[in-house]
């Protein structure tokens, strides 16, 4: 791959080298992102990109839609039977669009929506002032009991019926816990809300049915292609046959124009991948790998929010170690191993600081990394948090970690 690059642009050639061997030599540990198979790579460079479409299989903007109609059509299909969803749209760009397709297609700017707080491990999608959902609609935030680390569900259900909003969200960016949707799906009904499950990034524990489906509560089902799904840059919707056309109105032509056949192709892909015993037990491996570095660091003097986790990311807790999230982050980064700084719930520090870290298990553990591996990130983690002023320690763990990665391999050739 990339030989023409090389040819007529060298100096992009060799970013994209260097972001290659930072990937190869580093411990990509981000809860966010994993590697995706080379066919997903192969889709999202081939020639569908070329193709420019607009509307759904049958109803088309644009002539030579025959074989999209067939991809896009086989796509949908695969969604469907991967999640057991009535209706799936696999057009939105990314799950962000997704989720702003689900708003435009069941209320109106100035409506009340209500979703996990962000510094509490939501998502800015789901109703942060930042963020256009927080400028568009009226947001309310529910959040975390400041005893348990977890969703308090009674206050959920006072907030929902002291503000009556138009759309409940479930999911969260940094939650380690598993949600109960059969609860949310009741306080939803009881303030007539409609009820909407971001499961972005747990949609591949989902679809190896090592987490409970948000399906058969909610409404509406929104996802990226990414993350643990570990597929294309993409987002989809799933919802009840009743909102299909709702749904897709809402896509096209409401939030978006034309499709990116490429990424969807992409997707169509990662939804029969996702169907695999062998991408089903590299799941099983993801939450197994998520719990063995998780008991590693509390051995060793860190403090795990909620105690655990249930999935594939742990949220750290470093004031027991005296150092805030962007502190370790950094000195992390400088010897090969990257997380995210990440404010914990009731953080005292400011979002660019944090007093935690999110560090995620998908994308070693897709190279082939098991429990004993997540042991020895664990000592590299806990030797640079207590030595990141020492040049010598910190050499010896860039060496360690270098070497490490490098026993798992990814993409050998790729650039032959």
């Amino acid at each position: 791959m990339l030989k023409t690059v090389k040819e007529k642009d060298i100096e992009l050639y060799n970013i994209v080298q260097e972001e290659y061997n930072r990937q190869n030599t580093g411990i990509e540990m981000i809860a966010s992102e994993s590697f995706v198979p080379a066919q997903v790579m192969e889709l999202q460079g081939s020639i569908l990109t070329n193709k420019t479409m607009e509307g759904f299989p049958g109803k088309r903007y644009h002539a030579g839609h025959q074989s999209i109609d067939k991809m896009e059509t086989l796509g949908i299909e695969r969604a469907k039977k991967l999640f057991g969803a009535e209706h799936a749209n696999i057009q939105p760009h990314s799950g962000s669009q997704a989720n702003q397709c689900v708003y435009a297609s069941i209320i109106k700017p100035g409506d009340t929506i209500m979703g996990m707080r962000l510094d509490q491990g939501g998502h800015l999608t789901h109703g942060a002032k930042v963020n256009l959902s927080g400028k568009m609609y009226n947001a309310v935030s529910y959040g975390l009991d400041k005893e348990t680390e977890t969703i308090d569900y009674e206050e959920m259900e006072k907030i929902a019926k002291d503000h009556m909003p138009k759309v409940i969200i479930a999911g969260a960016s940094s939650y380690p816990r598993e949600i109960d949707y059969e609860t949310i799906s009741k306080i939803a009904k009881s303030v007539g809300a409609y009820f909407l499950v971001d499961m972005a990034h747990i949609a591949g524990l989902v679809a190896a049915d090592i987490l409970p489906s948000p399906v058969p509560y909610a409404d509406f089902v929104t996802s990226t292609s990414t993350k643990t799904l570990a597929g294309a840059r993409g987002g989809f919707i799933l919802c009840k046959e009743e909102y299909a056309k709702k749904i897709d109105k809402a896509v096209f032509p409401v939030v978006q124009g034309s499709a990116h056949l490429h990424i969807m192709g992409a997707k169509t892909f990662t939804f029969k991948n996702a169907m695999t015993e062998e991408y089903r037990e590299c799941m099983r491996q993801v939450v197994k790998n998520a719990k063995a570095l998780g008991e590693a660091l509390k051995e060793k003097g860190f403090r795990l929010v909620s105690g655990g986790t249930d999935n594939h990311l742990l949220l750290v807790d470093l004031r027991s170690k005296g150092l805030t999230g962007a502190q370790l982050d950094q000195a992390l980064a400088s010897v090969g191993i990257t997380v995210n700084k990440n404010m914990i719930p009731y953080d005292p520090e400011k979002p660019m600081v944090t007093s935690g870290v999110r560090i995620g298990a998908t994308a070693m553990t897709i190279k082939g990394m098991k429990e004993k591996e997540m042991i020895e990130i664990a000592d590299m983690i806990n030797t640079v948090a207590e030595n990141m002023d020492n040049e010598e320690v910190m050499k010896e763990v860039k060496r360690k970690s270098t070497e490490l990665a490098l026993k798992f391999p990814m993409y050998e050739g790729y650039f032959e």
